[in-house]
């Protein structure tokens, strides 16, 4: 993901990418064609999805919280394109944010893996869009970023809330809360 241009994105913290046996799987592109193919992850043969967007799409419901932030962490380092990236974060943020009565340490990835997702989707609006073909059809809806808002919400942090819907509201008014810009409004009014 840090091959992205224009996203903020270091690496994954304690990944060794060369370690990983599908970090150094390329696609091809056939003449004419914008489409990628993949070796098949079994050898013989190709596939449309690349080795990240394996990792996004795969059961990870059985996964503890760092087994799970593991696999997001190396995801993130394997070849993929944009959209392979989302689908890793936001299903990890859904699955965290789903457990956090049950293992509440996860809430920190939940944050950082938001976090990351909302600067991929400002870096790569198509990675998001309904129909990269047709950008007046808009965007899906970015869970991540609804439940990244809801948690600042619930820890007091209204003002980061804001911010956050701020950013994202350039990809559809449902991540606008009217709601939370009349909270932060009152608490303005009541500082002066």
């Amino acid at each position: 993901m840090a091959d992205i241009p224009g996203i903020r994105f270091a690496g994954s913290p304690d990944v060794d990418r060369a370690r990983l046996p599908e970090a150094h799987v390329r696609p091809r592109q056939e003449r004419g064609s914008q489409y990628l193919s993949w070796p098949s992850p079994g050898g013989g043969g190709t596939t449309s999805s690349s080795p990240a967007h394996h990792r996004a799409f795969a059961d990870t419901k059985g996964m503890d919280m760092n087994t799970l932030a593991r696999w997001v962490w190396e995801g993130l380092e394997l070849p993929g394109i944009a959209s392979d990236y989302h689908f890793l974060l936001q299903g990890a943020v859904e699955q965290l944010w789903s457990r956090r009565r049950s293992t509440p340490a996860g809430l920190q990835f939940v944050e950082i893996f938001a976090q990351l997702d909302l600067n991929l989707i400002e870096a790569v609006p198509q990675a998001v869009m309904v129909n990269s073909a047709k950008p007046s059809q808009g965007f899906f809806k970015i869970a991540s970023v609804q439940t990244w808002m809801k948690l600042l919400e619930a820890e007091g942090a209204l003002r980061e809330a804001l911010a956050v819907s701020q950013r994202a509201q350039r990809f559809g008014d449902d991540h606008r809360h009217e709601e939370l810009e009349a909270k932060v409004a009152a608490l303005d009014a009541e500082a002066r």
